[in-house]
């Protein structure tokens, strides 16, 4: 049995000798520690895995009052915890596939595994409005949420701009129908739209005064090396060739065109920016550092995508 592995006499024992709601934090904090997961998709570490796996599973906030600590857990919520806790260990199942839940710019959205579960650092611009990039803020009506997977992003763009129209484009219909879902859970089917789309093929002639992208970026050699929890997101919204720019190449290259004359593209390549230098030698992407954590993202406006590729 391998390293990862917990033992069905294990979740026994945890059933038959835990009581109380800290007894099982403590207990699967133990086990998560011990056990070969890697933590990276909300969490950092063992505890945080825990009380972001247990409390959803019971209908609770995972910032309960201390109080809730010591409530005693009936032997249904038990089994259906260490269920869970077996998932997790054993099949490396990210968290917030087993609760359905991923946080976003502070807000709560449904997952599964027909979308990648939120970790962009887009939160952090959304949150600022894209200043100091983004001049006037208000003035913005139309944006375009490209390769939107869950639908976070044009969602959060919708929180923060109330007065823009976005559109949230994949091309994934799976993924299209979780969207759809978070969408009507924040009730914002008056102002964002789910498209189909490869890329701008869904949005002829449309343009856009913002276009956020968190297309797939991932690399050959990346993917090759993902943990077993990654496997378990759709490769489609990860993978892109073997510098992992080739959705990248297609954002760029049609980017301007929907694009109004002030219009500003921001686009997440992660680390695949390591191979945009030698792909655009001498282009004028902003990269941008951001406080909260996170790289490989670049803005870059309309006017400077037409004078770097008319001198192509």
């Amino acid at each position: 049995m391998s390293d990862l592995q917990i033992e069905e006499a294990t979740l026994e024992e945890a059933v038959a000798e835990l009581s109380t709601l800290h007894d099982w934090l403590r207990w699967t904090t133990s086990q998560f520690a011990s056990s070969s997961i890697f933590f990276g998709h909300g969490t950092d570490n063992a505890w945080d895995e825990a009380v972001s796996l247990l409390l959803p599973a019971l209908s609770l906030p995972v910032d309960a009052p201390k109080e809730l600590m010591h409530a005693r857990l009936t032997s249904t919520e038990k089994n259906r915890l260490a269920g869970l806790i077996a998932e997790r260990i054993n099949d490396c199942t990210p968290v917030p596939y087993l609760t359905n839940i991923a946080w976003f710019a502070g807000m709560p959205f449904y997952v599964d595994e027909r979308v990648l579960i939120p970790r962009s650092p887009f939160a952090e611009l959304i949150s600022n409005r894209f200043t100091p990039w983004l001049e006037e803020p208000q003035s913005v009506n139309r944006i375009l949420d490209l390769c939107t997977g869950s639908g976070c992003i044009a969602i959060a763009l919708a929180q923060a701009f109330e007065q823009a129209q976005v559109d949230a484009v994949d091309i994934s219909y799976e993924a299209l129908e979780v969207t759809d879902i978070n969408i009507n859970d924040y009730m914002l089917s008056d102002r964002v739209l789910p498209i189909q789309s490869d890329v701008f093929s869904g949005v002829p002639g449309q343009k856009y005064d913002l276009i956020v992208a968190n297309p797939p970026y991932v690399d050959a050699e990346d993917m090759a090396d993902l943990p077993r929890e990654f496997h378990h997101e759709p490769e489609l919204g990860l993978a892109s060739g073997h510098d992992g720019l080739d959705v990248t190449r297609t954002i760029l290259s049609e980017a301007s065109e929907h694009l109004t004359d002030n219009g500003l593209l921001f686009v997440e390549v992660g680390n695949s920016m390591v191979h945009m230098d030698a792909l655009y030698p001498g282009a004028p992407f902003e990269w941008i550092e951001f406080e909260q954590g996170g790289l490989g993202v670049f803005v870059i406006s309309k006017k400077q995508l037409d004078e770097y590729f008319a001198n192509k």
